[in-house]
């Protein structure tokens, strides 16, 4: 009976068929492994990123871009003399200033005329006198002076300062030597040169305090006369806030030196005008 069905079954099977169950799966092995040799490569896609070349930078050197800094930074006057003890000015410092500043335009003999004598210098001020004590020391007949001045479109004595604030503080402070005598303002700020030319035509005038650069103004349209002037004060010593002095300022340097050639310096050496470093 069991030959009988295993007859049979051989005879279902189709012919060349391995009818081995190793046989069948070997076969669908190798379809598969076929399938995976022959599958199409994917081709690489366009918008895919390309490498970038990379650069290596060399650090820099804090300690040389330090250096370089401190090469090119320039010393300051405040750092200067925030180091520094002050100096009192001397009439050798305005002499030099004369020469530094005329060296470029003039020859060596008109530099030489230039040279103010001794005699024309009032004793400077050591930086221990308020502006009154050391009005009182260079000019002890004050009082006597300036009752005798009558004079108009003039004064007897000229104070010149940097700016309009610092002529405010000098007049503020020598309230004990001026006494009753007449000061006025010589300053551009909130004054009008029409002002002051009629102010000096009608009034005598002791004192003036200003900036250079107004009294020249007023010396250059006749309104101000320096004949019967005794002293010229200048505010020598005294800082702003960037510790600078007034002969420190380039455009106070020029008007000064302007000044002093509208006839100052004809009258010192003639002896009738004394120069003060305050």
């Amino acid at each position: 009976m069991a030959d009988d069905l295993g007859d049979e079954w051989w005879e279902k099977q189709p012919a060349g068929a391995d009818s081995s169950p190793d046989a069948s799966d070997g076969e669908e092995g190798d379809t598969e492994m076929t399938q995976q040799e022959t599958a199409p490569v994917p081709a690489p896609s366009k918008k895919a990123k390309q490498p970038k070349e990379c650069f290596l930078i060399k650090p820099k050197d804090i300690k040389e871009d330090a250096k370089k800094t401190r090469k090119r930074r320039k010393k300051k006057i405040t750092d200067v003399l925030a180091k520094s003890e002050p100096k009192a000015g001397t009439p050798e410092d305005l002499q030099k200033l004369m020469k530094d500043y005329y060296s470029s335009h003039r020859s060596v003999i008109e530099l030489e005329e230039l040279n103010l004598p001794d005699s024309c210098f009032l004793k400077a001020n050591d930086l221990t006198h308020s502006l009154s004590s050391y009005l009182k020391e260079i000019c002890p007949k004050w009082v006597k002076l300036r009752k005798n001045h009558s004079e108009k479109k003039s004064v007897l004595m000229l104070i010149i300062c940097s700016s309009a604030i610092r002529a405010l503080e000098l007049i503020r402070s020598m309230t004990a030597f001026r006494g009753d005598s007449k000061v006025m303002k010589l300053f551009a700020k909130h004054i009008k040169v029409q002002e002051q030319v009629k102010l000096l035509e009608k009034r005598v005038v002791h004192l003036g305090v200003g900036t250079p650069g107004r009294i020249k103004e007023l010396i250059k349209q006749g309104s101000l006369t320096l004949n019967p002037l005794k002293f010229l004060i200048f505010d020598w010593n005294w800082r702003d806030q960037k510790m600078r002095r007034m002969m420190d300022i380039p455009e106070i340097r020029k008007e000064v030196f302007e000044l002093l050639e509208m006839g100052v310096l004809s009258l010192c050496k003639s002896e009738s005008l004394k120069l003060g470093l305050f």
